[in-house]
């Protein structure tokens, strides 16, 4: 148990540090049930600790809260791998990268640490501010990580990965100038976003 714990921290040291040098590692080999595993696990992780945060903050916890934590945010975690797997690969597509599902989902499978951590910065969010500023450090974050293993791990092609991860932050700058905030805001944690319609 020590041993692998030790190893979750030389792999997040590593991606921190130097994520080129561990993307470049990743390769198809056939067993994708470990990345379902390590998604469900950051999952329920982030679940628990979300569930925490609240019952410290006073909040009566339910049922259905303790169901969502460890049933129903694990099982998101999965669904929201092979969502941005898909979307991995349309990336690779049209940056020139590796045309290989597997090698997508391992690398996003590899970053699912920052999960639970998106998760309580959410759930910590306290006003319209603190919504504005978490928010945005978090979307910012996960922009350079999915440029890394566009870049790194597919292989794509360095002026049209920065093309393509560019058209993202202009998306997200257009949802951050508008009301859709709104709407982005509310996924995030809804009783900070209401202090913004105050």
């Amino acid at each position: 148990m020590k041993q692998k714990f030790k190893q979750a921290l030389k792999h997040i040291k590593d991606l921190v540090i130097n994520p080129k040098r561990y993307f470049t590692k990743i390769v198809a080999d056939g067993k994708m049930e470990e990345a379902m595993l390590k998604a469900f696990i950051y999952g329920l992780i982030g679940g628990c600790l979300v569930l925490l945060l609240r019952l410290i903050g006073g909040a009566t916890i339910t049922i259905g809260s303790v169901f969502s934590a460890l049933i129903i945010v694990p099982v998101l975690a999965v669904a929201l791998l092979f969502v941005l797997g898909g979307l991995m690969m349309l990336v690779s597509e049209i940056t020139g990268g590796e045309r290989d599902w597997e090698i997508a989902v391992k690398g996003l499978a590899s970053v699912f640490f920052v999960y639970p951590v998106v998760l309580v910065l959410n759930a910590l969010a306290f006003n319209c501010t603190s919504m504005w500023i978490i928010s945005l450090l978090v979307d910012a974050y996960v922009l350079f990580l999915f440029y890394n293993i566009a870049l790194y791990c597919m292989r794509g092609k360095r002026s049209n990965v920065i093309i393509v991860i560019s058209i993202f932050a202009l998306f997200l700058v257009t949802i951050y100038a508008t009301d859709y905030r709104i709407g982005w805001f509310m996924l995030k944690n809804a009783s900070a976003t209401l202090a913004c319609l105050l």
